[in-house]
């Protein structure tokens, strides 16, 4: 901790992993439904934890890209990131993966055969009377998030939406950007 360096390094780390497994929604059958739910699991941890990692210890990048976007592309980048993490904070707790997700009927669609061609289903909102006042305004701001921005869009569509933000996000913050860049491995020691 502290050393910038090494937290851009490890920020780096991160966009790599998520970039690796939004990039495998694409080529992830739907056949082998296990597999297909650990794949959508896994993207919706690494783009949850990107985001909070940029959210907390880069706020001055994210906010710049975030404000470059029109009105109306802000709310819905904000409320896609806010519906994964409402997705993430429930399963394995209260839900499945697989009541949020609903497989395409394969057809003439290509993308019908693969994760991406699946939907975001509707849930209904959660319990929310045990928690204190503020924890059930957070879980009901998430949840009208995904509401909004996940039910009935395809996966391939969230997560496109998503992790192109956060990889704008990391590529216009300062030592990320310079670890990113081509040469950044071949400088001198």
């Amino acid at each position: 901790m502290g050393d910038p360096q090494a937290d851009a390094s490890a920020l780096l780390w991160s966009i790599t992993a998520m970039s690796e497994a939004t990039a495998r929604l694409p080529r992830t059958a739907t056949w082998d439904r296990a597999r297909a739910h650990a794949v959508v699991g896994e993207a919706v941890w690494w783009v949850t934890l990107v985001d909070a990692t940029m959210v907390r210890h880069h706020p001055e990048p994210y906010d710049n890209v975030m404000a470059g976007q029109s009105p109306a592309q802000r709310q819905q980048i904000e409320a896609t990131l806010a519906g994964l993490r409402f997705v993430r904070n429930r399963i394995g707790d209260d839900a499945d993966l697989a009541t949020f997700i609903r497989a395409a009927v394969p057809g003439k669609d290509p993308d019908n055969w693969h994760v991406t061609g699946w939907t975001w289903k509707p849930v209904l909102p959660p319990a929310l009377a045990s928690l204190p006042p503020r924890a059930q305004a957070w879980e009901r701001t998430r949840y009208q998030a995904y509401d909004a921005q996940l039910a009935g869009h395809t996966l391939g569509e969230v997560f496109r939406r998503a992790a192109t933000f956060l990889a704008l996000t990391a590529a216009n913050a300062g030592p990320l950007a310079d670890l990113a860049s081509p040469d950044a491995y071949n400088r001198p020691g």
